[in-house]
């Protein structure tokens, strides 16, 4: 969840706009065991029933996965959206705004609806706090009333498809009351382990608890021990699995440097079966950066193969032209130039080094400077061990929008204790920053025409510098 959670400046309705701060402090006071027997999608499921039931009413797209579910939901947005359904589009957490997690045919939320919808959701909310105080348990949490927010608007707006990202793992969260027409589940690493397990079985069990009985599910998943976890969990349930590198698969040309300044787009070939295809869509042109984003774009096309397999009419052309238009913000996102500033939100191993192949495979050799913040139940070492190499100067910071924040003056002692020396100096150099602004500032002083600054390490870093590095078109 971002942080600070701007709610619209809408004052018609200033008891809904109360309810939402409450509930946004309940979450972040409260402590929410995740693996709590079924009752959490119990709560979620007698929420919806107060409501009316509105997303049984939703041909949903459902994704999870450790990284890539946003850009992959993204990308199944835009291809629907180009073959003329209207799409709702649910994910988390939001950059700028809240209203930016529900969207409808590209279009956030308006902020007078967002307020609607609070208010909609508010008595069934509060009931069930009577309810939970009655028995000693907790009330609905903020992403519970921000999903049940979104099947309501999707539903009343008439949505043709709803894409719905999980929040966190997949068993238990509140997405997973939804009926989807297909799954995905796109990578398994580690991250949240104190909630999902500290395996990459556990992980992917918790993943592929969206899996469902008959529905077709597509994996991107390739190493073997948690791709015979969801394997297992597709056969137990008779789902069609499609995974890659049998089912489907993908290749990329090789990547040449033109000029220092060259940005180089995606491209890739698309294949399925991955051996002797019977299908298959060439030089497929990306909006994203990076193979990682290829990988995401394969698995959305396999999950539109089983959409046309179903009878919904999706040409190549429509395709191509959602896959190519589909932007993700602060996922290896362009925001400036001369400097190049690059803007991602990886917080850990996985995406970290998904990011650091992209610095390098598709920019040209340059001058690199780090703006660098974590969050402290993350592998803020971890990180920095695989960062710290790949950079010439380092600025080290704290998000102070939440108490989550790992400190600046910490970050700099252990990135101290990992950098090593060469024949010359120690490298990289390293300063350590309180303020996220005062790093952005010394960083764009330093910075020459054609040296590239990446800020990255967390959602909440990119949350509060977004709106200060991005250039205006």
């Amino acid at each position: 969840m971002s942080a600070p959670l701007d709610i619209p400046a809408v004052r018609d309705d200033a008891a809904a706009i109360e309810f939402l701060l409450r509930r946004i402090n309940y979450e972040r006071t409260a402590s929410f065991p995740y693996l709590t027997a079924e009752f959490k999608l119990q709560r979620m499921q007698r929420l919806m029933g107060l409501l009316g039931d509105p997303h049984l009413a939703l041909q949903a797209i459902h994704l999870a996965g450790t990284k890539g579910k946003g850009s992959t939901a993204a990308m199944m947005a835009g291809v629907l959206g180009a073959a003329g359904y209207r799409t709702g589009l649910y994910t988390s957490p939001h950059l700028d705004r809240i209203e930016e997690r529900i969207v409808v045919d590209g279009q956030a939320c308006p902020p007078a609806e967002f307020i609607r919808l609070a208010a909609q959701v508010q008595p069934a909310v509060e009931q069930l706090d009577r309810e939970a105080a009655a028995e000693g348990a907790t009330g609905p949490t903020f992403f519970e009333v921000t999903t049940a927010m979104a099947f309501l608007h999707f539903a009343q707006a008439n949505v043709d498809a709803a894409v719905l990202e999980v929040g966190l793992g997949g068993r238990l969260d509140s997405t997973n009351v939804c009926r989807p027409v297909v799954c995905i589940i796109t990578s398994i690493s580690f991250d949240h382990t104190r909630q999902l397990g500290n395996t990459l079985a556990a992980i992917a069990a918790e993943k592929a608890g969206i899996i469902k009985p008959g529905i077709p599910v597509v994996s991107g998943v390739v190493k073997s021990e948690p791709r015979d976890v969801i394997a297992a969990c597709a056969t137990a349930l008779g789902a069609p699995l499609l995974q890659r590198g049998i089912n489907y698969d993908f290749n990329q040309p090789p990547t040449t440097h033109d000029s220092p300044l060259t940005i180089h787009a995606e491209s890739f070939d698309y294949r399925e079966p991955a051996i002797s295809p019977r299908y298959e869509l060439s030089d497929v042109c990306l909006g994203m950066l990076g193979a990682h984003q290829a990988a995401n774009a394969a698995a959305a096309i396999a999950a539109v193969n089983r959409l046309r397999e179903r009878g919904w009419s999706i040409s190549d052309e429509a395709l191509r032209r959602g896959l190519a238009a589909a932007r993700c913000p602060a996922r290896i996102e362009q925001v400036g130039t001369a400097p190049i500033v690059i803007l991602d939100v990886a917080h850990n191993l996985a995406s970290i080094d998904a990011l650091l192949a992209v610095l390098r495979d598709r920019f040209a050799p340059r001058r690199r400077i780090l703006i660098f913040a974590s969050s402290k139940d993350k592998d803020y070492s971890g990180m920095l061990k695989l960062v710290l190499p790949a950079f010439d100067t380092v600025f080290l910071t704290q998000y102070i929008h939440n108490p989550r924040a790992m400190e600046a003056e910490s970050l700099l002692a252990i990135a101290q204790q990992l950098r090593t020396a060469g024949d010359g100096p120690l490298r990289p150099t390293l300063h350590a920053m309180v303020r996220p602004r005062d790093a952005w500032r010394l960083a764009r002083a330093i910075a020459a025409p054609d040296d590239l600054i990446c800020i990255t390490g967390s959602f909440f870093l990119a949350a509060e510098l977004r709106p200060l590095v991005a250039e205006k078109p």
